[in-house]
């Protein structure tokens, strides 16, 4: 197949799974063609089955912002009359859905069919969507793709709930890459971090209010109390510096680590024993999947997609959002002796196999074989 992805070329989640399952039909022969207006950060490798198309717009005083939407529709128009695209799967909502319904409707005057497959993330529903200024494009843009997935049940629900949609939603879940994500041998660093065997806590986010990362601090100083323990904070963005101001008000900062932007995340989620995601909302929790699949429990707010992949009692707990007191208690269960928390452990790397990146990848095929004009044996 001839793929056309649009998506966000940002390290957000969007822009993360695009990439990757591109990456990946790659690796199983479809020819994928990345378009963005940067190349995608997680594009990170070459393949004779992947290209990458640049969307680029004309700088002209009349406009004080620039195109962005039309340039990208006469990018896709002009992709599709030159490799003859089966399909254009986009990523989030707006502008990208209907920038690629646009290029279909310009398309078929010229005798193209163009199959639009749309995938929603979350903030494109959840927070765009809601403005007054973009709701009735979304909606539109939702009942006219050709199909649409979601990225968990309960986007697909909160898209049912607040907009007028009038045709299926699909679930298709996010996925891991093993080849990436699962516990390397990094004994010497953890004992580097943790010399006298503390137990290891990790949050990684993009340090926005949503993430809640003050109730991280605040879980951890209470487990801290009771069990020797470090806390690795992996990320930045806008709450950083007020995060770093609050840890060091408080008795545990000597035992938090501050690591930035990290690109192995997968190695330091290895020395971890905990995975901390308090957040006030999340539509599926990317995040806690990849520690699990380093074979670390969770403990998180019971919110949006995560209960579809934090097992309460199995892989972690689940709190209400901002209930520290409970969050701490549920941390110290599984970190108190060793055979509970292996078992948690375990059980962990389990849940996470059901998200395996080749068992998605197969749903995604099959999806995209309803629009081929020849389908595939």
């Amino acid at each position: 197949m001839r793929i056309g992805i649009v998506c966000y070329p940002t390290f957000g989640g969007s822009g993360v799974l695009a990439t990757e399952l591109g990456k990946a039909l790659a690796v199983k022969g479809h020819e994928v063609h990345f378009i963005s207006y940067s190349q995608p950060a997680r594009l990170d490798i070459f393949s004779e089955n992947i290209f990458y198309h640049e969307v680029s717009f004309l700088k002209y005083p009349l406009f004080d912002y620039a195109p962005y939407e039309t340039a990208l529709a006469g990018k896709i128009v002009d992709i599709v009359k030159t490799v003859s695209l089966d399909l254009v799967h986009v990523h989030y909502a707006i502008p990208h859905a209907s920038a690629a319904l646009l290029a279909k409707m310009i398309l078929k005057d010229h005798g193209y069919t163009l199959p639009v497959i749309t995938t929603l993330h979350g903030t494109d529903i959840t927070l765009v969507g809601k403005e007054a200024t973009f709701e009735d494009v979304v909606c539109w843009s939702i009942n006219n793709s050709d199909a649409v997935t979601a990225v968990s049940e309960s986007l697909k629900q909160d898209t049912y709930q607040h907009f007028d949609i009038t045709r299926e939603i699909e679930v298709i879940p996010n996925f891991i890459d093993f080849d990436r994500f699962n516990k390397k041998a990094k004994d010497h660093f953890k004992k580097a971090i943790a010399p006298n065997g503390e137990r290891i806590l990790v949050h990684t986010s993009n340090f926005r209010k949503v993430k809640r990362v003050e109730d991280v601090v605040e879980v951890f100083c209470k487990v801290a109390k009771k069990i020797p323990s470090k806390l690795l904070l992996i990320g930045d963005g806008p709450e950083r510096s007020h995060i770093e101001k609050m840890a060091r008000e408080m008795d545990c900062f000597e035992r938090i680590t501050f690591l930035g932007k990290q690109e192995a995340i997968e190695e330091i989620l290895s020395v971890g024993d905990l995975f901390l995601l308090p957040s006030a909302t999340e539509s599926f929790g990317l995040a806690a999947l990849e520690a699990m699949a380093c074979e670390v429990p969770v403990i998180s707010s019971n919110t949006g997609g995560i209960p579809e992949v934090n097992i309460h009692g199995v892989t972690g707990y689940m709190s209400e959002v901002g209930d520290v007191e409970d969050m701490a208690a549920n941390a110290l269960k599984i970190i108190s002796d060793d055979e509970t928390l292996a078992t948690f452990k375990r059980n962990a790397l389990l849940q996470a196999k059901k998200f395996d990146l080749n068992i998605i990848l197969l749903e995604y095929e099959k999806l995209y074989r309803r629009f081929l004009k020849v389908p595939e044996a």
